[in-house]
């Protein structure tokens, strides 16, 4: 996968992250024309209608608002995400932006779908993957169950080099912090897990630096070390 990679603690369509947006927008490969932006509220799919349609709404007036050509493409099943209709649209475009809700429902949606398969193309050829919250979390080799604290966990994809992707991670309460400690115990020799607090993004690509965007910090841990850094700060996630 050759485009870059955004992950967000959360604000998603929000005009706190227009720098972070604008920013890919900028980066996403569209020469002499708009670029096209596609919004999947995947990750909502199990919300109902109302909310689908609002993550839908949200996102084409956001990046129409930043000068893109935008679409919401309605994902939110397992027979949507085969729908050649819209596995087309996401393999033609050049930001694809997964918006929040429940990382479970959305990676099993998404697994060997069509939709994720041209997600794959596109990125091959240089298109950008925005995923917040839940779209970042499936990223990771894993995605913490959440009912056990964190002793048990299922596969994800896999293609950000760390074990877990924990985004609101200013906005873990006390009684969340076990679950911190329960994944970190779970790490192995050389694994990182990654926290992404809220209204911020990292945003970098296989084998470079991934920098800080937005208002607060980014959190790398080891098992025994941990690190932050703060909007503008790079830092490596290792190959």
């Amino acid at each position: 996968m050759n485009g870059l990679i955004a992950l967000l603690g959360s604000g998603e369509y929000l005009s706190v992250m227009d720098d972070v947006d604008r920013h890919l927008l900028a980066n996403c490969g569209a020469v002499d024309r708009k670029p096209r932006v596609v919004c999947l509220p995947t990750a909502a799919g199990r919300e109902g209608d109302a909310s689908v349609n609002r993550w839908s709404r949200m996102g084409v007036e956001h990046f129409t608002r930043l000068g893109a050509d935008v679409q919401a493409v309605p994902v939110i099943d397992v027979e949507s995400a085969n729908d050649l209709n819209h596995a087309s649209a996401v393999e033609d475009a050049d930001l694809i932006y997964f918006s929040g809700g429940d990382p479970g429902y959305l990676l099993r949606t998404m697994k060997n779908s069509l939709v994720w398969q041209a997600a794959q193309k596109a990125w091959a050829r240089g298109a950008i993957y925005a995923g917040c919250s839940a779209g970042a979390m499936i990223l990771g080799r894993e995605i913490p169950d959440f009912r056990s604290l964190g002793m048990r966990t299922y596969s994800a994809f896999g293609v950000v080099p760390v074990a877990f992707v924990m985004p609101h991670f200013d906005a873990i309460p006390l009684f969340g912090k076990p679950l911190v400690s329960s994944l970190r115990n779970r790490l192995k020799e050389g694994e990182i897990m990654i926290g992404v607090d809220e209204d911020t993004a990292i945003i970098g690509k296989f084998n470079e630096d991934w920098t800080v965007f937005g208002k607060a910090k980014a959190h790398v841990f080891s098992k025994k070390e941990s690190k932050s850094y703060s909007a503008g700060e790079k830092f490596s996630l290792g190959k």
